[in-house]
């Protein structure tokens, strides 16, 4: 599917939703109000259908999504294996799944997520690079890195945000916005974790300063699991974070190497 979507891009003249359309013959797009639904296409009628109502960046990645889907319905070679392993509900979460995957390798380019990997390692920095870079949003870009990244690692974007604490009264708490992880690794950040204040995440956000070193991954169940910790802070009171389970070996800036 990465191949395929890839493919896909670098014969179309740019990456902007008119010049995405146009390796599409015969298929047209339509913006209008979905709800809750960010996008749909319907091969019946040749149509991409996407939210008039969500914000360009959600649009762009839901086209890049859509396309993916009308890829995939036209390889017949590669629906037939996915038709062949998988079936009902699981099925359906696989296609979204690699229309996933086909998005962020239509948005960001091969070259530019290894040039990114090359300078910076596996960690937040090269999340928050290729974000920036590709003008795509963070959960794009931790997607497309989280898939290709060789050792289990989990990315997360934190943020600070309201919270009710346990007397019910609303404050300002650093917690984890979005996350991912590298194939094979069982963990997962649910949103809405909060990041201790001793933590380097919370240390990077404070300083400004990129934040580097041993530490642990923080769960809502008062867990800690030692990691490899690369915080990265952005100018938005966000940071991009990079937890690398490595059992204390080698540190995710050189999982490049």
């Amino acid at each position: 599917m990465r191949e395929l979507a890839a493919a896909y891009a670098q014969n179309v003249p740019a990456l902007d939703a008119h010049s995405l359309m146009l390796g599409l013959a015969g298929i047209e797009l339509q913006f209008m109000p979905m709800g809750d639904r960010d996008g749909a296409y319907d091969p019946e009628h040749h149509v991409i259908l996407i939210n008039s109502k969500v914000k360009p960046e959600r649009q762009r990645f839901t086209l890049a999504h859509e396309i993916s889907h009308a890829l995939l319905l036209g390889d017949d070679d590669l629906l037939s294996d996915i038709h062949d392993a998988f079936e009902g509900e699981r099925l359906e979460q696989v296609i979204e799944t690699l229309c996933n995957v086909g998005a962020a390798a239509i948005l960001i380019p091969e070259a530019l997520l290894a040039d990114m990997v090359g300078r910076f390692g596996y960690t937040g920095r090269t999340l928050a690079e290729l974000s920036k870079r590709a003008d795509v949003s963070h959960s794009t870009a931790l997607y497309a890195l989280a898939e290709q990244t060789p050792t289990p690692t989990i990315y997360a974007v934190c943020a600070v945000a309201k919270q009710e604490n346990e007397e019910e009264v609303m404050q300002n708490v650093l917690s984890v916005r979005v996350s991912g992880a590298s194939a094979g690794v069982k963990y997962s950040l649910g949103v809405g974790t909060p990041i201790p204040s001793e933590h380097p995440v919370a240390a990077a956000l404070e300083t400004g300063f990129q934040m580097e070193g041993e530490s642990f991954i923080p769960f809502k169940s008062g867990r800690k699991m030692p990691a490899y910790v690369v915080a990265y802070p952005l100018r938005s009171r966000a940071v991009t974070v990079s937890f690398a389970l490595n059992d204390g070996g080698s540190k995710a800036g050189e999982a490049a190497e």
